[in-house]
């Protein structure tokens, strides 16, 4: 018989803590102990998890003295980077949902759907890829395994919840003419060419996640990609526009079916009807949603596609517990 499972959600409280508990609730894993953590401040709130009570207790250095099977970082990099080591040392596997260690080379950075076979390569450490990275790469997975891709330019457009309740109370607030308290300018009504901070080579960090993680997840460390991220007035669920340069001929019809039939992924593409990806539709869902799928003529052998997925859920909150998953059944 198995033994129970016990895991623990670190930054419970927090917009990803809370909706990997939603996820959490919805797989109902069979014979886990959970306990939550959050900082002093979210230290003995009370949380309906499972239809039970559950009372949020202060991380310490001490909190993973007692043992944990797994754990579930969702409380930013300051934390990860004091918190992990110390739970790895007590023999915890730790999945991380924050920047620290995903271009680290003795870390696997994973999305299930792309790469899973990186999690028999682990050393206690899985680092969960920034949202709008792993909705992007799971439909370029399948495409570069038949064409071989040759260039990529990303351009995003991202959710206020990206940035957490601050962000969506910035956009919340901007409705009602309240000066903005995040973002440098007001969000609403607004389109921000700006998330997180610039670099001195003119992109900004979130550019260069998505660059970097790209290459990294596709196992592609010299491949041409270029980015700009864009912050919009939507509550929830990012939405990209991604134009993809091959190696090979390519056929459409076959890149659609290709899409269709790959885990994870809804195409939605009938511009006849005027079906295309919509964030209000992907809003609370776990697949990645693509569209507009069509040649970019410009090029030899080129497409674009229209790409959008929930960012709390398979942008963060999804993906970890799909790892987690994955790591229970290899163990």
């Amino acid at each position: 018989m198995r033994k129970r499972l016990k895991i623990a959600i670190v930054g419970a409280s927090g917009l990803v803590g809370r909706t990997v508990l939603k996820v959490l609730e919805e797989k109902d894993f069979a014979s886990v102990q959970y306990v939550l953590f959050a900082s002093h401040k979210s230290a003995k709130q009370k949380i309906d998890f499972l239809g039970c009570p559950y009372i949020i207790q202060e991380l310490t250095s001490s909190s993973f003295d007692n043992g944990f099977d797994y754990a579930i970082f969702c409380a930013g990099g300051d934390v990860s980077r004091k918190y992990i080591p110390i739970a790895v040392e007590h023999g915890c596997i730790a999945i991380d949902n924050s920047s620290v260690y995903r271009m680290d080379d003795n870390v696997p950075l994973v999305v299930p759907e792309v790469n899973p076979e990186k999690l028999y390569t682990h050393h206690g450490i899985i680092a969960n890829p920034n949202c709008s990275t792993i909705q992007a790469v799971v439909p370029l997975k399948p495409l570069d395994d038949k064409y071989h891709i040759k260039r990529i330019v990303y351009s995003t457009y991202q959710a206020v919840s990206g940035a957490g309740r601050a962000g969506i109370e910035d956009l919340e607030n901007g409705m009602n003419g309240f000066e903005p308290k995040k973002f440098p300018y007001p969000i609403f009504n607004n389109c921000l060419p700006h998330i997180d901070v610039f670099m001195e080579d003119g992109y900004t960090k979130e550019e260069h996640k998505m660059i970097n993680e790209t290459r990294k997840i596709l196992d592609k460390p010299n491949l041409p990609i270029t980015a700009t991220a864009v912050r919009v007035p939507v509550l929830n669920c990012h939405s990209e526009s991604i134009n993809v340069e091959f190696e090979n001929e390519i056929d459409l019809y076959d890149i659609k079916i290709l899409l269709q039939n790959y885990p994870g992924i809804i195409v939605i593409d009938d511009i006849e009807k005027n079906f295309y990806p919509l964030a209000t539709k992907a809003d609370g869902c776990d697949e990645v949603f693509v569209g507009r799928i069509r040649r970019d003529f410009s090029v030899r052998y080129g497409i674009n596609l229209w790409v959008v997925a929930d960012n709390l859920r398979k942008g963060a909150a999804s993906n970890a517990v799909q790892i987690l998953e994955k790591l229970i059944s290899i163990s």
